[in-house]
């Protein structure tokens, strides 16, 4: 897996990017990062997840140039195109369908799968420029797709889905496709950065990879999630989870809604609300330049958009709109948020991220250090509450760039992916299986008579504990048995749950995750039916049945749930 290529693509909520590797295994370099946006005067490791489709849902940009250009449209013309933004977040509440800007609404897929596919198209051009003389093709590739810790197995499977729709891969070559979890990619980065490469931090001059058997909180700061792992740095550099991963959904578009919601606050008597609706590129304007703004703790200006500005005065005179808010003030056509407002927007983000922090920390796991990563993690605000909050205690760590930690540990990750020697299981997983019923046990309505045998059916039979360890690439085995010598296929179904040992598979809190079915031998050569269920825990969960009178195998589709 690991022996030449690497591309690694870190599709964010707020921005996302790739990096690459086109080094042979024996020698090393660091990742090669593509750098955005130097036609609107920026020079970042990351473009904006924004994507722009046409009124016939054709694909026509993404990142910096599809918001410059939705910005640019005039009112009518905006309302007829799809311009979506932040709807990463989509996958975390599992809707099949996106709203667009103009509130139009696409297919998820569709959306996921032409993002990729830019960044996919975007990263062999910047490679094929760099090697003249050759033309890399996807094939030629080992592609590491990041996600975040806290999502399930059916959002891993959208995305593998949307990737094999991008042509990152095809039938066949899915094992060129690697999942990696955003904090863990960045643990295996910064753990080889000296003390240098940090602008807070208070340890030692050693690298993290020096520091054998120090526990490490990596803290992933998006724009949708927060995201924490804990991970433990073993004698060969490996990293072993302690601490299954956790975390919420108030990432840095939390502060984004807050700010946008205090110019609701602003502007009443539906000034905002018409705008919003008249204007949604100039919308987008606004709270792009403000999540460039955020990253200071200080007073901030933004300029009021003319069309804003005119909206209002048809009601009442512009100050008059500021005499009834706290924290903002009117000053010749520039609106001036306090300090002290502009940190009221990180409350609930940064509660939230203090709560999640404190439940592990309260576990006793004799943490070492709090390390802080991605985009969200270069505001000062941020970066002062979580050492207000913990210093002393901890020794607080962020990267000099940490966006591009991410980017740079998942195609370390995608070159070595043993180097996360095991992860603790989230869940609880087992499948459905038959057992010879008896009164004093089991259930009266779960009897079911097959072959003049009595059987309790629903048997949650555990295959992982919820907290076990899980190697990387890992394999849990179990045998199920034919119920009856004359079927000619078996239903094979996985559940999990956070309960440590249900007894039935429709318990609470139990949940089906994916099924498949087994073809069986011919049932007339009174061979015994034993169906192999194989659960591998890789970059991603699979699951196997195995016919082992054939041969055969049948491999699981997690289901994705609208919740």
């Amino acid at each position: 897996m690991g022996d030449s290529y690497v591309i690694a693509l870190d599709f964010g909520t707020a921005y996302s990017g790739y990096a690459f590797n086109i080094t042979t295994s024996e020698q090393e370099s660091d990742p090669r990062i593509k750098s955005w946006g130097a036609d609107h005067g920026l020079d970042t490791p990351k473009t904006s997840t924004c994507i722009l489709f046409d009124q016939n849902e054709e694909f026509l940009k993404f990142g910096y140039e599809a918001k410059t250009t939705y910005i640019k449209m005039r009112g009518e013309e905006a309302k007829k195109h799809y311009f979506f933004e932040g709807f990463k977040m989509a996958l975390y509440g599992k809707n099949f369908k996106i709203k667009a800007a103009n509130n139009k609404e696409m297919t998820a897929l569709k959306v996921f799968s032409e993002s990729l596919r830019f960044l996919k198209d975007d990263a062999l051009k910047t490679i094929n420029s760099k090697a003249p003389g050759q033309n890399f093709t996807p094939s030629d590739f080992t592609w590491v797709l990041t996600v975040p810790a806290i999502w399930d197995e059916s959002a891993k499977q959208f995305m593998r889905e949307a990737a094999t729709q991008a042509g990152i891969v095809t039938e066949g070559t899915e094992d060129k496709l690697m999942i990696a979890l955003e904090p863990e990619a960045a643990s295996v980065w910064c753990k080889k950065l000296p003390s240098d490469g940090f602008i807070t931090e208070n340890h030692n001059s050693n690298s993290l990879d020096q520091t054998k058997g120090f526990q490490t909180i990596i803290v992933d700061c998006g724009g949708g999630t927060i995201d924490i792992t804990v991970h433990k740095i073993l004698n060969n550099g490996a990293l072993k989870e302690k601490h299954r991963a956790s975390g919420n959904n108030l990432g840095g578009q939390t502060v984004d809604r807050k700010f946008q919601e205090f110019l609701r606050e602003i502007f009443t008597d539906g000034v905002w609300d018409e705008y919003e609706e008249t204007y949604p590129s100039e919308v987008q304007k606004m709270i792009f330049e403000f999540s460039r703004l955020k990253q200071v703790d200080e007073d901030i200006e933004i300029p009021c958009p003319f069309n804003l500005g005119k909206l209002a005065r048809r009601k009442k005179d512009i100050e008059k709109f500021f005499e009834s808010v706290q924290g903002a003030s009117w000053n010749k056509g520039v609106i001036k948020i306090s300090r002290e407002k502009l940190r009221s927007f990180y409350d609930e983000s940064l509660q939230g991220m203090t709560k999640s922090l404190k439940e592990i920390l309260e576990k006793d796991l004799k943490i070492d250090f709090i390390l802080l990563v991605g985009g969200f993690a270069e505001s000062k605000i941020l970066r002062q509450h979580i050492i207000e909050q913990f210093v002393g205690k901890y020794k607080i760590l962020c990267p000099a760039r940490p966006q591009e930690a991410i980017l740079r540990g998942a195609v370390e990750f995608g070159r070595n992916p043993k180097i996360v020697t095991c992860r603790r299981s989230r869940f609880t997983y087992g499948v459905a299986v038959l057992k010879k019923f008896d009164e004093s046990e089991h259930k009266q309505e779960k009897k079911l008579l097959a072959d003049g045998k009595e059987w309790c059916k629903d048997i949650f039979k555990k295959l992982l504990e919820v907290g076990q360890d899980v190697a990387w690439d890992e394999t849990r085995e179990h045998l199920l048995n034919a119920a009856d010598p004359k079927q000619t296929q078996m239903s094979v179904r996985l559940f999990r749950t956070e309960k440590k040992n249900p007894e039935y598979v429709d318990d609470s809190g139990v949940e089906e995750i994916g099924s498949f079915v087994v073809k069986l031998c011919n049932s007339k050569t009174n061979q015994e039916r034993k169906v192999k269920i194989e659960l591998n825990f890789g970059s991603a969960i699979r699951a196997t049945g195995t016919d082992l009178n054939t041969g055969k195998k049948s491999t699981l589709k997690f289901e994705f749930k609208n919740v």
